[in-house]
């Protein structure tokens, strides 16, 4: 029995992910799980463009990405299942918090959407074909 679901999105992209939001709502719903939704700030780190950015403007994005992903989910989930969803903002690797979180929350499935592939993508996006490749539990690609 899946307990929980943890549903990846990409907040820049609202209007492409409320298929994959309202996917793994349906699925929590009808498995009668806890519903996490994910979204993840590129950590600039030690590169170049990380030496530009101070901790607090890391801060900052964090705290904006928490608001835009609560006002994402209650928009298109509504105030009520909005209410159970366990909302998570990191920071770092799509994929790697993806993974990270998955296993923190021992995630039964990973929800996640793919954008149109080039050429070079094959059939996945990079960061939807390596939470597949190294989950270690089932992965729901919803495609847009």
């Amino acid at each position: 029995m899946t307990q929980t679901i943890l549903c990846a999105v990409d907040i820049n992209r609202v209007d492409a992910e409320n298929s994959v939001l309202k996917t793994a709502s349906e699925l929590a719903t009808m498995r009668d799980a806890q519903l996490d939704v994910i979204t993840v700030v590129p950590d600039f780190g030690m590169s170049v463009v990380g030496a530009y950015f101070q901790d607090h403007h890391v801060k900052s994005a964090q705290n904006d990405a928490s608001e835009l992903l609560k006002a994402m989910t209650l928009k298109t989930l509504g105030e009520e299942a909005d209410s159970k969803v366990r909302h998570i903002v990191a920071i770092g690797s799509v994929y790697e918090e993806v993974l990270r979180a998955a296993e923190l929350s021992k995630a039964d499935l990973i929800v996640l959407g793919a954008h149109r592939p080039d050429l070079k993508d094959y059939l996945l996006g990079p960061n939807a074909a390596r939470v597949v490749r190294h989950s270690t539990c089932s992965v729901y690609v919803v495609r847009g």
